[in-house]
């Protein structure tokens, strides 16, 4: 079962930062401080990033892929 396949099934299609949170094992505090700085790691996970209304949601498919990449 590839990570995408597995993503999909636990969370569905988008991660919510806390399920993203839980997956990175952070903090979901500490992840939203991440993904604001000019770092290369919030560089590269806001290439996943889509924003539904106010909401932050992460697709699952470029998850997977920046998971696969580390």
């Amino acid at each position: 079962m590839t990570t995408e396949e597995q993503l999909l099934k636990r969370y569905g299609p988008l991660l919510s930062l806390t399920d993203l949170s839980d997956l990175l094992k952070r903090s979901p505090d500490g992840l939203r401080i991440s993904l604001r700085s000019q770092s290369e790691f919030a560089n590269k996970w806001k290439s996943a990033k889509r924003k539904v209304g106010r909401r932050v949601y992460f697709k699952a498919s470029d998850v997977a892929e920046l998971i696969d990449e580390s």
